[in-house]
């Protein structure tokens, strides 16, 4: 009776683990019990993985033996993309050591990177290819693991890369799968940047959106027909004009706003060229007149009459002299050509670099309702210089006097949301039109006080990269900046979101580790034994108590 008893429980066992096997099969759900909630997928995230229809590849180059803070790296990956299997099967990965494809993965741009080790107290040096590859179709795309930011620490830099996976994996799905519907308008007419110093931005945004000219002096002669082929557009870029708006542009420029148009104002006021400045060893610095102030003004900002001096600067290289036929060359730091970032969180200027900008003039905000976030600001020490104003390069032999430059954050970088109200709602219109609208719906803009931020230098007639400095490598944000506004100006999905999210990563402190090496060893091999013998002593007190009682 009790064996039949135990065969049935048995039977029953058996058969409810294959129900519970079969329930989850079919009901899966996954628990994330971290504080952070690293592992929940955000709805943006979801979204774009759920409309995966068709086989995506992954290929991560994280596989062998790493030291264990890149090991946290390795983990982290895996078990994000574990997760994106989860919400679709179409996503499959594997890892792969990069260790016999080193130079074939060099020819396709994914350069090593070398970082810091320390074990036992001894520094050394790692090599590791910190990189993804998702194929899609025929197209493919590169992942890249390891955050470029000018962390203050190897550690610092880790919990950076931790945090963009979310973003830099649904960045890269989102641009591989879905076909370009946004189109951005470049305005010519006013003397704006040309096509060879745009090329660094152009070649990124064309990655992800569709890009053309729109000449705004066909205002003059058809100006109905030109604001009604500017309104087919999603998006215009202003890139440092020099030639004044005449009313009928700006008129169609506000009017491409207030019917729900995004913009990007990258405006010089003052006219200070480096190359000017490098021919003559002085420059006068001095004001444009670009006829845009009322309009920005009715939109809440004020781009002032100045340029600004920056302890935190970039470098300039000059001849300091010869060593025989050769000319040797020194880099001096520039007091004009700030690097700046954000306090604030925002997904714009969030974890990357700082922002290279050549003479930028400082920027005022207005109280006429809009939302206003700063999104590139200079240090504490930082002054505006009224113009016009000579220029020379002898203040590089000119110790910065710091308390001179305590004006505190001086404003280059704004981003406005809200419902704007059109310059021209109390005045009279440059040109009739059949729907002159005076308030916007909800919509948004970017305004930034140096046109050069968008400006790649050109050398021997090819264009030079944006993003690092030309003769020290020195990387710079400006195409991040530039791409991250892009995106939330034009970002229905909300991704660029996922720049902003922090985890609470803990990492091992190194030096105290070594310091306490051997008291911790000392207690790895004593104390298991210590609890054996309590064990086995509590065992045999039990066991004697027990048989002679």
């Amino acid at each position: 009776m009790k064996q039949n008893k135990n065969i049935i429980n048995i039977v029953l066992l058996i058969i409810g683990l294959i129900v519970i096997s079969f329930i989850s099969d079919k009901f899966y759900k996954r628990f994330d019990l971290t504080q952070d909630h690293r592992y929940t997928m955000s709805e943006e995230t979801k979204n774009i993985v759920n409309n995966i229809v068709e086989p995506v590849a992954i290929k991560v180059y994280l596989e062998g033996d790493f030291p264990p803070e890149f090991k946290r790296i390795q983990q982290e990956t895996k078990q994000h993309l574990e997760e994106l299997n989860a919400l679709n099967e179409n996503i499959k990965f594997r890892f792969i050591n990069p260790k016999t494809k080193t130079q074939e993965l060099i020819d396709k741009g994914l350069q090593p990177s070398r970082l810091s080790v320390q074990e036992d107290g001894k520094v050394s040096q790692a090599v590791i290819f910190p990189w993804a590859l998702i194929t899609y179709k025929n197209k493919t795309e590169k992942v890249s693991l390891l955050s470029n930011t000018n962390a203050n620490s190897q550690e610092e830099q880790l919990q950076n890369s931790i945090e963009n996976l979310e973003y830099e994996f649904s960045n890269a799905l989102s641009k591989i799968t879905s076909e370009k519907d946004k189109k951005i308008a470049i305005i010519r007419g006013n003397g704006e940047l040309e096509d060879i110093n745009l090329f660094s931005t152009l070649t990124k945004l064309g990655e992800y959106y569709r890009l053309a000219e729109f000449t705004l002096d066909s205002v003059t002669s058809s100006p109905q027909k030109s604001l009604s082929e500017l309104l087919e557009y999603d998006m215009a870029i202003i890139a440092k004009p020099t030639e004044r708006f005449t009313e009928e542009e700006k008129f169609t420029l506000d009017q491409f706003v207030i019917n729900g148009g995004k913009t990007m104002w990258l405006i010089d006021k003052v006219h200070a060229e480096i190359d000017s400045l490098m021919l003559s060893g002085k420059m006068l610095a001095y004001n444009r007149d670009l006829n845009l102030t009322d309009l920005l003004f009715q939109y809440g900002v004020r781009i002032n009459f100045n340029i600004t001096k920056d302890l935190y600067c970039n470098t300039i290289r000059l001849a300091s002299g010869n060593v025989g036929n050769q000319t040797q060359f020194q880099d001096f730091p520039w007091l004009y050509f700030p690097l700046v970032t954000s306090n604030n969180n925002n997904p714009i200027s969030a974890n990357i670099d700082p922002v290279l900008l050549k003479f930028p003039s400082s920027i005022d905000t207005l109280n006429n309702g809009i939302k206003k976030t700063i999104i590139l600001q200079s240090s504490i020490h930082a002054k505006p210089v009224g113009t016009p104003v000579d220029v020379s390069l002898n203040e590089i032999a000119q110790k910065p006097n710091k308390e001179s430059l305590d004006n505190g954050n001086q404003i280059f970088g704004v981003l406005l949301e809200g419902e704007f109200r059109s310059a021209y709602a109390d005045r009279v219109n440059p040109f009739e039109i059949s729907n002159s609208l005076k308030n916007s719906k909800p919509n948004k803009m970017v305004i930034v006080s140096d046109g050069d931020i968008i400006a790649n230098e050109v050398f021997r007639g090819e264009p030079l990269d944006l993003s690092k400095d030309k003769w020290t490598n020195r990387p710079y944000g400006n195409i991040d900046f530039l791409l991250n506004a892009t995106q939330y100006l034009l970002d229905d999905s909300g991704i660029l979101k996922l720049r902003s999210k922090n985890l609470q990563i803990q990492f091992l402190n190194k030096e105290k580790a070594f310091q306490e090496r051997g008291f911790w060893q000392m207690v790895n091999l004593i104390l298991p034994l210590v609890i054996l013998l309590v064990f086995g002593l509590l065992f045999n007190f039990i066991r004697k108590k027990k048989y002679t009682s």
